[in-house]
């Protein structure tokens, strides 16, 4: 998250992550199971009142939403629905209890209006995926993990073995399939990102396509900036909903350039056309994009994080 001379792509499984930061939490912090139903403030106290679906009532007086990118508690602000990219991924996480195969660390292969790529993540496990243009986005939910791969595997039957292995070694709890979104921040047209003392963070407030593989990475950057938002506004009784705002005019600008972003390069990387395809993979691709410049946009740098780094 910070700016280096040296650079390099690293996949991290979800699971793990969010392991990992919830075992940094004191015990019982977190509560599983909780969707909200309704939110709605208190005029009289100024707090926010939260139902959840199981019927419980919570009180707060300063709510972060990030809730994904169906997230009520947008949608509750006045944030539209994201909307559709032209694309779906078949994504899965193929497990090598005794140990993976040696595989390159980034493939990537591409069609015309597909592409696939698998990754590795750890000494036992691979992540891959597979996009695919859709003029519309499915409405039928198809969760049978063996039509899911079925269907995965006809999309590239003909492209190399390795793909269909990692495909055919994915567990079936491992597959998932998903229509590609987005959601851009347009100045004056999208509401802000905080109301009152309830602000949004990561998909909530900027669900991007996945083509920069950036999206986690953003809620952590956004994370940071609103935590020192928010101990500033505490530790000198400051207004937390100046705060709020603050710390959403500091991210809007890393945040819509990257949602543009990602969308530009998911197109690119769609194009149907064969004589498009074809500059794509003999210039474009080999020519233009150069792993320095490539990964620029992955450079945070923040007084926070510098003050937190010492």
């Amino acid at each position: 998250m910070g700016r280096y001379n040296s650079q390099e792509l690293r996949s991290v499984e979800k699971g793990a992550l969010l392991r990992t930061l919830a075992n940094k939490l004191p015990q019982n912090s977190i509560q599983f199971s909780s969707k909200l139903a309704n939110i709605s403030r208190d005029d009289t106290t100024g707090e926010n009142k939260l139902v959840l679906t199981d019927g419980s009532l919570i009180s707060a007086k300063v709510v972060i939403g990030s809730d994904g990118a169906r997230s009520p508690i947008a949608r509750w602000m006045g944030f539209p629905e994201p909307k559709y990219a032209g694309h779906c991924a078949f994504r899965g996480l193929a497990c090598y209890l005794g140990g993976r195969r040696d595989f390159p660390r980034v493939n990537y292969i591409y069609g015309r209006g597909l592409r696939a790529g698998f990754v590795p993540v750890s000494s036992t496990t691979v992540y891959w995926f597979i996009c695919y243009n859709s003029s519309t986005s499915p409405e039928s939910k198809v969760t049978d993990p063996t039509q899911l791969k079925r269907r995965a595997r006809d999309l590239v039957q003909n492209w190399p073995s390795e793909l269909l292995n990692v495909i055919d070694d994915t567990p079936n709890d491992m597959i998932i399939r998903s229509p590609i979104e987005d959601r851009w921040l347009w100045p004056m047209l999208t509401p802000p990102v905080s109301k009152g003392k309830v602000v949004l963070v990561g998909d909530a407030w900027h669900p991007m396509t996945p083509n920069l593989g950036l999206g986690g990475c953003c809620a952590l950057e956004d994370a940071v900036i609103l935590a020192s938002k928010l101990s500033k506004a505490i530790q000198s009784k400051g207004s937390i909903e100046d705060a709020l705002g603050s710390y959403g005019s500091e991210r809007w600008s890393r945040v819509f350039s990257l949602t543009a972003l990602a969308n530009v390069a998911g197109g690119l990387m769609q194009w149907e056309n064969p004589v498009a395809c074809s500059l794509r993979n003999g210039f474009v691709i080999p020519k233009l994009v150069q792993v320095g410049s490539l990964l620029d946009h992955t450079n945070f740098a923040s007084e926070a994080l510098q003050s937190d780094l010492g």
